[in-house]
């Protein structure tokens, strides 16, 4: 019977111990809140990710492996602590299999160690990530004048982010960045070709309590001796990933993506302005950029068509008035604007509803928004 509760004791620790380990392997959510991460443990040694990109994650991925290798060393001293029985710290009582797991529990730290003072001799020269760069640099180019340009483009605000430090998806201007436990994927723009290979849909997400889905972008690489990768996110942040890249993604296997409530909102809102009347503007009207996205010219006019009145109704629906606006909007700019005036709790109703002009706040509706058209002569 004592034999039977030790090893059940035994098999408690291990089961209870992979669980730990695992979790900070790959860390869950409630442990990234907690700060039980490597990076968050050594946050002093690492810097700063924003300013430091490259350099960051050279130092978090050998300490990861440090830390790691020393896992097996603890399950062993840790189990040696709770059964004293099987006499793991005796080594004249040992028997065979925990000598051997002792041993390589030894050897394994010893051998991470030799690596990381490798990979970290000269500078990092010898760092997987930095011979990476190193391929990704012109001829003339060291890796870390590579380094030095993705650590620019990474302070940017207008970058697109998605998941935790070491399971982050990042693009910027020039580069798409990939980083996981123990490795860094970077590849430049202008020479990927993207695909979405995959798609993962859960009824249930853990965060939000509603269906998700999940994409996955198989990202190839013209450069010769560089693997393609694949980056991993939800469906609903594809829209801002595009804004972001360069090469469009290829779907060849005609998966259906689940489009965001703002996503969806937007396709209606574009389908009906097509349907509006067109403005053209007079030969004299000089057409500008949109003042909100400063990358469109402005391509629509706020023209009172709608017959509405004030009539007796509650004053958050007062009649549409005329704008007397210029163009300077574009439709995905003042679409986002209308929506984002809604009862964010009702969407049934944001086609319906009435938004003010986001210049001299006119009250107008989708039926008010035109398309500009420019006259031949």
């Amino acid at each position: 019977m004592a034999g039977n509760t030790e090893n059940s004791l035994v098999v408690l620790y291990t089961m209870v111990f992979m669980f730990f380990a695992g979790c900070f392997i790959a860390p869950p959510t409630e442990f990234v809140s907690a700060g039980v991460t490597v990076q968050n443990i050594f946050s002093q040694w690492l810097g700063s990710e924003d300013f430091s990109f490259i350099y960051y994650h050279m130092k978090r991925i050998t300490a990861t492996l440090i830390i790691h290798s020393f896992i097996p060393l603890g399950y062993y001293v840790g189990l040696g602590l709770l059964s004293p029985q099987l006499n793991l710290f005796s080594l004249d009582d040992v028997g065979m299999f925990w000598s051997v797991f002792l041993l390589g529990s030894l050897i394994l730290p010893g051998c991470i160690c030799a690596v990381a003072i490798y990979w970290h001799h000269g500078n990092c020269n010898n760092h997987p990530l930095a011979k990476q760069l190193a391929q990704l640099g012109s001829e003339h180019d060291s890796w870390r004048a590579v380094a030095s340009s993705i650590n620019v483009e990474f302070r940017r605000i207008d970058k697109f982010t998605s998941g935790i430090s070491s399971r982050l998806v990042a693009v910027t201007d020039s580069w798409i960045i990939k980083t996981s436990t123990y490795y860094v994927y970077v590849a430049h723009q202008s020479d990927i070709h993207l695909t979405l290979s995959d798609a993962e849909e859960h009824s249930l997400s853990y965060q939000t309590q509603t269906a998700v889905q999940y994409l996955n972008i198989t990202v190839g690489r013209v450069e010769t001796g560089l693997q393609p990768f694949t980056i991993r996110l939800n469906s609903m942040e594809l829209g801002d990933l595009k804004e972001k890249l360069q090469a469009p993604i290829r779907n060849a296997r005609n998966i259906v993506i689940h489009q965001s409530l703002s996503d969806m909102f937007l396709k209606a809102f574009r389908e009906q302005v097509e349907q509006n009347p067109t403005f053209s503007p007079p030969p004299s009207m000089e057409i500008e950029q949109c003042i909100g996205c400063m990358q469109k010219d402005s391509d629509i006019k706020l023209q009172k068509r709608c017959e509405d009145t004030a009539g007796e109704q509650a004053p958050d629906s007062e009649a549409c008035v005329q704008c007397f606006c210029r163009p300077m909007w574009c439709l995905e700019c003042v679409g986002k604007w209308f929506a984002s005036r809604q009862d964010q709790q009702r969407p049934e109703t944001w086609l319906s509803s009435k938004s003010p002009c986001p210049t001299c706040r006119a009250r107008f509706c989708v039926l008010d928004v035109c398309r500009l058209t420019h006259n031949s002569s």
